[in-house]
């Protein structure tokens, strides 16, 4: 299991949860395990995410892996200049 802390407005979309446990090896696991466990982050998935993984940021990186004893930080993706 991966312990995944939600950034921010997402922990309102996963029952105001700060961290949440799934089962997952990479970055598209991880997204499909918390579409199926908290539907409510589904939208916001879809729109668009960021993961930290062990510090480093990545954005549409599938198959980045995820170790169980990663620290993982989902966060909306955000567009800036």
């Amino acid at each position: 299991m991966v312990a995944v802390t939600l950034w921010g407005a997402l922990r309102d979309q996963a029952d105001g949860q700060e961290v949440v446990e799934v089962e997952a090896s990479n970055f598209k696991e991880l997204l499909d395990a918390l579409e199926a466990s908290h539907p409510g982050l589904k939208p916001q998935i879809e729109r668009g995410v960021s993961v930290a993984i062990d510090g480093r940021v990545y954005r549409n990186s599938w198959f980045t892996e995820i170790r169980p004893d990663s620290e993982v930080v989902l966060m909306p993706y955000m567009k800036g200049g």
